[in-house]
């Protein structure tokens, strides 16, 4: 029998824990025979999250958990979780309930029919409108910027089989993108659209900075052609000002005595060529911190304590039968 494990990062979501175990649960029992695991990551919650996921996981077995010593951000947390799924195949999702557990039923279903990714894409969302086009338009801006296939709107949210996950394993990436990891394992996929509806309850852990982080990580793991972009308006920019300095040049040979620069002209240059200078320092910077972080090889999280790990997966009615009883 084949067991799928489901994975959810979460943080100061105790209002939607319990509702996401629930559904899930009534989502692997209707896709049939599977053994199942539900792995929950905390991210040092600063509310009753835990206590929430404890008592679930006493109650049932097949609910695992993980409880970081510190926030260690939304990238590494739920990577690191997934590297801890035994499944046969893993299903990757938020615990907001923006990702419909619902989904789990079909994605085992095309899974079955040979699918080693099943990828579950946004096609719309309830979300404020212009996040979504903002959103939007960067996915957009990642595929042109990249050498290899992309999938706009996906979040990560998706089931993956065991030689997928083996193979984003295999990266040993410290600061993992994991949707791009997605996309550069290449192997066959099958996508599936969906509505997002909004948050439940709780509001967003995201801010500026983490979505910035988040955008930037993107496209430093994919592409190349920022770094080429600024040696091109170096080059660009050098021979604008050649020409200009030769413009001012024969200028000024052929009215020596009533030609004078003017300092606005000098002004404006400075400001030009400062402006490309610190653009160009910017791009570098974000490639030189990914470097960084990839030579410091620190662990994904520090785990605080888990709970239910020494427990094989199990099939899900026969833990509702032995509550039963």
């Amino acid at each position: 029998m084949k067991s799928i494990s489901i994975v959810s990062g979460c943080y100061n979501e105790e209002e939607n824990v319990q509702e996401l175990y629930e559904r899930v649960r009534r989502a692997v029992i209707a896709a049939g025979r599977y053994r199942y695991e539900h792995i929950f990551i905390d991210n040092n919650s600063e509310d009753r999250t835990v206590e929430v996921l404890k008592e679930i996981a006493r109650r049932d077995h097949n609910v695992k958990v993980i409880v970081n010593a510190r926030n260690f951000g939304h990238i590494r947390s739920p990577y690191h979780a997934l590297m801890q799924a035994q499944g046969d195949a893993v299903v990757g999702m938020a615990s907001d309930l923006q990702d419909p557990p619902e989904m789990i039923t079909e994605m085992i279903a095309k899974w079955q029919e040979g699918y080693p990714m099943v990828l579950c894409i946004k096609k719309s969302s309830e979300e404020n409108s212009l996040m979504f086009w903002v959103r939007k338009k960067y996915y957009g801006l990642v595929q042109r910027l990249s050498q290899i296939q992309t999938f706009q709107n996906f979040t990560g949210f998706g089931l993956y089989d065991r030689k997928v996950m083996e193979a984003v394993r295999s990266f040993g990436d410290p600061y993992p993108y994991f949707r791009g990891m997605i996309a550069e394992v290449g192997l066959p996929h099958f996508e599936l659209y969906y509505d997002q509806p909004a948050r439940k309850g709780g509001i967003t852990k995201n801010n500026f900075y983490s979505l910035y982080d988040l955008a930037m990580l993107g496209i430093t793991n994919l592409s190349k052609v920022p770094l080429r972009l600024v040696t091109a308006l170096g080059f660009v920019s050098s021979i604008l000002s050649l020409l200009a300095g030769l413009a001012y040049f024969v200028y000024k040979l052929l009215f020596w005595n009533n030609f004078s620069v003017g300092i606005p002209p000098l002004i404006i240059g400075l400001f030009f060529l400062g402006s490309v200078q610190l653009v160009s320092m910017g791009i570098l910077g974000e490639y030189l911190g990914a470097i960084h972080t990839q030579v410091q090889k620190r662990p994904h999280v520090i785990e605080k304590e888990r709970v239910n790990f020494e427990y094989q997966p199990a099939e899900p009615l026969q833990e509702m039968q032995a509550e039963s009883r």
